[in-house]
């Protein structure tokens, strides 16, 4: 079966109940990041021929501002709430024995998400290790090896989501707004701490504030409680602007070589208020977008490109990465950022870069599928007591895998580089180690949960 006749099938299944506009905002979401770093990264050559690398953004300061709109990660993680929530009640409603249900659920969201995942990685750790023992290095191969993990990131921060959805819910059953309100309370008085008060360390308690705040309002969408969104817009944007003219945080909304303050790493209570206005905006479309969705033809575009977005996220720097090869490898000269020569270059380097992406999802989008589910019973079952904790476990190890192979790359393996990660020195091997054995326990326990459900 092809994928085009098995996205046809898929959208001509799909029921009457699915709220097609949050497959559109994931689909969007990835995809305004994808263009984004291919739009920002500027690779050149020093004048001693070593290969440098830039961001538009920060020659030309001006542009900082469409961050605004193109740091669109917290419509993706408010997507994410919307969507384990429903999961997870799912579940629950399904399951015999409560003790079952966190396992299951955990492999349920993550697998579309590891396998693609664990598959980028064991390519990339394998070129690593092959072009270590071959001597090969230098240039635009060790920016490569550095680069191409920095994405993983996002996958840390949503394994963390997933991971916390069940207490998340059951306090936003219970509290509602006030749950929501907690985390962004929070957020700001973190951003309070560091600031006003200089206290050490603690602005990295916002990599859970801010991101859960986020996330919480999934909770709020499922349950259909964001009924005025242009508040929540109008909010977001009045609070983020006055907070980058007259507090300490600068105009992007991403990381800036050099900067002192950035507003992602960690984040700050100003990107909280640009995802607020980021939500209301996308929910105050949702109407007419959502009729736009009823077209046959539109919906079957949606449903192939979910089918292989996360796949195209994991692979589209490496292609950007390799169009800068060729075009290195076949001398063509790099121009400085934002000289006109560049801006002239850059259509060409972004068709390129999507057709070498195309190539690689069309090489690696099977990883995407979700696995064939096994029939139900005949297998023995695992211990209720143990299975939960075995799979935070391995949820966790994934966690700290990815986010330390985020900040550490593939690169000096034998050398033992490492990044410090919450106090840790953590090497590229040890974060593949982790992440691999955190995999498997997640997915060992959640398919022995399933199948005796």
């Amino acid at each position: 079966m092809s994928a085009s006749v098995s996205a046809s099938e898929l959208a001509a299944a799909t029921p009457a109940t699915r709220d097609r506009y949050v497959d559109l905002l994931r689909v969007a979401s990835l995809g305004t990041v994808v263009l984004g770093h291919w739009l920002m990264a500027a690779v050149t050559t020093g004048s001693d021929g070593g290969v440098e690398v830039g961001n538009l953004l920060a020659v030309e300061p001006r542009l900082q501002i469409l961050t605004w709109a193109l740091q669109i990660m917290p419509v993706f993680f408010f997507v994410g709430g919307f969507s384990h929530a429903l999961s997870y009640r799912s579940l629950t409603r399904k399951a015999a024995d409560e003790g079952s249900v966190y396992p299951a659920f955990l492999r349920a969201r993550l697998q579309r998400l590891l396998r693609p995942t664990m598959v980028f990685i064991g390519v990339w750790g394998a070129a690593a290790v092959l072009l270590q023992l071959m001597g090969q290095g230098g240039g635009l191969l060790d920016v490569a090896l550095r680069l191409v993990a920095q994405p993983l990131w996002f996958i840390g921060i949503y394994l963390a989501m997933v991971a916390f959805t069940p207490p998340l819910l059951k306090l936003h059953e219970r509290w509602g707004w006030g749950a929501f309100g907690g985390l962004v309370a929070a957020a700001a008085l973190v951003d309070v701490l560091r600031f006003a008060l200089d206290v050490p360390f603690v602005e990295f308690l916002n990599f859970a504030f801010v991101w859960l705040a986020v996330h919480q309002l999934g909770f709020l969408r499922a349950d259909g409680r964001l009924t005025r969104p242009y508040l929540l817009a109008g909010a977001g944007l009045a609070g983020a602007a006055l907070l980058v003219a007259y507090g300490p945080y600068p105009l992007s909304m991403v990381g800036m070589p050099g900067e002192q303050v950035s507003n992602m790493a960690p984040p700050t209570f100003a990107l909280l208020c640009h995802g607020l206005w980021l939500v209301g905006a996308v929910e105050w479309l949702r109407g007419p977008v959502g009729r736009w969705l009823e077209r046959p033809k539109v919906w079957r575009s949606v449903v192939a490109a979910n089918g292989i977005s996360m796949t195209a996220f994991l692979w589209h720097l490496s292609a950007m990465l390799g169009v800068y090869g060729v075009l290195l490898a076949l001398d063509v000269s790099l121009p400085a950022p934002a000289t006109g020569a560049w801006w002239a270059q850059l259509p060409l380097r972004i068709a390129a870069a999507a057709v070498l992406t195309a190539v690689l999802v069309a090489a690696f989008r099977g990883f995407e599928r979700p696995a064939a589910r096994r029939p139900r019973g005949g297998g023995s079952r695992s211990s209720g007591v143990f299975s939960s904790p075995a799979a935070a476990l391995g949820v966790t190890l994934c966690l700290f895998g990815v986010l330390g192979l985020s900040m550490v790359g593939f690169g000096g393996l034998f050398e033992g580089r490492s990044a410090l990660l919450i106090a840790v020195h953590v090497t590229a091997p040890a974060a593949v180690a982790m992440t691999l054995v955190g995999w498997l326990l997640v997915e060992r326990i959640g398919r022995a949960e399933r199948s005796t459900a």
